[in-house]
């Protein structure tokens, strides 16, 4: 394998706690959310900036999954395949805590100024039981 198409896990997007903001604005909202018993969520307003963070985090690791492609298609050694999807797991892992801090700090706090913390809390456990092993 050429070294251009290795991907190493120091090319990965360095976590930063200043990359991500909390500061949100109305000009971005999606209501596409259905939960079990017909129930709507809150809209999710967030900030173009933040959305924008989280796409570029995740088409930096959709690349590296691409990397990982091409490593097994030219049998790289099995180790270096799996550092390398080791990175990637890492990757995402941050961008769950990136949208799950957001969600805790906007979404969440939200809820509990509009009175509906109880089905906010509610849909938050699912979705920790379907994603936490």
């Amino acid at each position: 394998m050429n070294g251009s198409n290795r991907l190493d896990k120091e090319s990965l997007p360095i976590p930063q706690q200043a990359e991500h903001s909390h500061h949100h604005d109305t000009d971005h909202e999606h209501t596409d959310h259905t939960h079990e018993a017909g129930e709507s969520a809150h809209p999710h307003v967030h900030s173009e900036e933040s959305l924008r963070r989280i796409a570029n985090r995740l088409s930096r690791i959709e690349g590296h999954v691409r990397g990982i492609k091409t490593m097994v298609q030219q049998n790289s050694p099995c180790p270096d395949v799996l550092l390398q999807i080791a990175a990637v797991r890492g990757a995402l892992d941050k961008v769950a805590r990136i949208v799950l801090d957001e969600h805790l700090t906007e979404c969440i706090a939200r809820a509990a100024q509009e009175g509906n913390i109880d089905v906010e809390i509610k849909q938050l456990k699912a979705a920790l039981d379907r994603f936490l092993p």
